[in-house]
């Protein structure tokens, strides 16, 4: 059906808008890899948790297997990350009961974070007049395991493409032993939609948002390596910015990560960081994979 595109999508000049793709994915090779950091929010806290555990219980909260709870709060994580000048991290609020922590953090690093979890096109710009210089959406666009393009093109309207970050959290979708490729789940990452992670739905996808955020959900907060295949595939086909979460445990794990990802993946580390009860220091990460020197 011939839709009328949103603000902000390539229908005039497609050629040029494609040329462009292309040389946007030359150009990604010779860049390094960034570091965005996260903050993610259950019940008010900054925590992290094993993803695939995340689920929603009878008293209107959610239950999940937590691998570290901190005493420190979001605003403080916040700060920290503008002194390091690290940009584009996420704010992801997991469940109720986080908005005022999250707007928080937003308030302490104003235009340094990306903010998700339960937005819609009435409470988006409450979260940008905040600070938040993206807003990250999922469940509002994916309903009854279908995309609702109405819905993403209305966001589109509200907030501007330039200022949208799709959440295309995924999981392997396995029927009789076999894999059948990578499929976008919501409803804290328990429900899988029949929207496959393939070339196809990544450039249509593309028209309408800035940039992609990837949890490989089922290596989320295990420290057990990356999703290889998810991430080698990113690096080859997304014509926008995209950033990777799920598993990484070491700076080795980055490495394989800028390699397979053809430097075009950004990436995300949670529990396997030291701010985070993990082993890894998180100075050694900014260091290596932070802000160019200016």
């Amino acid at each position: 059906t011939d839709e009328a595109l949103p603000r902000g999508s390539p229908e005039d000049g497609q050629e040029e808008a494609a040329l462009k793709m292309m040389q946007g994915r030359e150009d990604s090779k010779l860049r390094r890899v960034q570091f965005r950091p996260c903050i993610d929010l259950r019940g008010g806290k900054v925590t992290q948790i094993v993803g695939a555990t995340l689920k929603d219980n009878e008293k209107g909260g959610t239950e999940a297997v937590t691998n570290f709870e901190s005493k420190k709060g979001a605003a403080y994580f916040a700060q920290m990350y503008k002194k390091d000048r690290l940009k584009g991290g996420h704010v992801i609020m997991l469940g109720p009961g986080n908005e005022e922590a999250a707007l928080e953090a937003l308030r302490a690093y104003p235009g340094g974070l990306h903010v998700g979890g339960g937005i819609t096109p009435e409470n988006a710009q409450k979260y940008l007049d905040a600070g938040a210089s993206h807003v990250i959406v999922t469940s509002y666009v994916f309903k009854n395991g279908e995309i609702k393009l109405d819905k993403l093109k209305e966001l589109v309207d509200t907030v501007g493409k330039e200022r949208l970050v799709l959440d295309l959290s995924c999981r392997r979708l396995m029927k009789g032993g076999a894999s059948k490729g990578f499929y976008v789940v919501t409803d804290r990452w328990q429900k899988f939609t029949n929207y496959e992670i393939n070339e196809e739905n990544i450039m249509m996808l593309a028209k309408y948002c800035s940039e992609f955020l990837v949890h490989g959900v089922d290596k989320e907060g295990k420290r057990s390596g990356i999703e290889t295949e998810l991430v080698s595939f990113l690096g080859s086909v997304s014509p926008i910015p995209v950033t990777y979460a799920g598993g990484i445990r070491s700076l080795q794990d980055v490495q394989i990560v800028s390699d397979i990802g053809n430097g075009r993946v950004d990436f995300t580390i949670g529990s396997a960081l030291d701010i985070f009860g993990g082993d890894l220091p998180y100075k050694d990460v900014v260091e290596k994979y932070g802000p160019d020197e200016e």
